[in-house]
């Protein structure tokens, strides 16, 4: 945990609204065909935050508001529990998880999250950058049943490795 948050420090991440990452995580549901994507980063060991925010339904990338289970549409903001959402599973296992319709998986189908935003289908991968610390997730879900299939797998881990790619790079050129 420790070196997670000097790692988001020394790329200087911390807990605002980032513009470019918005527009990645809207890249992210384009080219993946998801409602909902964003870019979540682990800051400490109570919660998640989402520094890139998409929502097809309307345009929240300037939305700083309370966490998400009080509003209808994802939040910036998210308990980091492991029963809380998807993305703490996928930063644990370090491996990317592709679940098209969530009602198949008892571990996440009574899922808080879930219930709150409609979610039946989530695509998630780590961001694991080259030190070997698991920054957070890149995630893009759907209030349908969705058939990912490898095509969604090859996505989503590609444009992980690139965000950390950026990420590295623009704190070497700031540092």
């Amino acid at each position: 945990m420790r070196a997670r948050s000097e790692r988001l420090r020394e790329l200087g991440i911390d807990a605002r609204p980032d513009a470019e990452l918005d527009v990645f995580a809207r890249e992210l549901a384009q080219r993946t065909g998801g409602c909902y994507a964003g870019v979540n980063f682990f800051l400490d060991a109570d919660r998640q935050y989402f520094a890139g925010l998409y929502s097809a339904a309307q345009d929240i990338t300037a939305h700083v508001g309370p966490p998400l289970l009080e509003e209808p549409v994802p939040g910036r903001v998210m308990p980091r529990d492991i029963d809380m959402g998807i993305c703490p599973h996928v930063v644990k296992r370090r491996r990317a998880l592709v679940l098209e319709d969530i009602r198949d998986f008892p571990r996440f189908a009574g899922n808080p999250v879930v219930d709150a935003i409609g979610v039946h289908s989530y695509l998630g991968a780590p961001l694991i950058d080259s030190t070997g610390v698991v920054l957070g997730t890149i995630c893009v879900v759907d209030q349908d049943p969705r058939p990912w299939g490898r095509e969604g797998l090859e996505t989503i881990k590609a444009m992980a490795a690139e965000l950390v790619e950026r990420l590295e790079e623009s704190a070497n050129h700031r540092g």
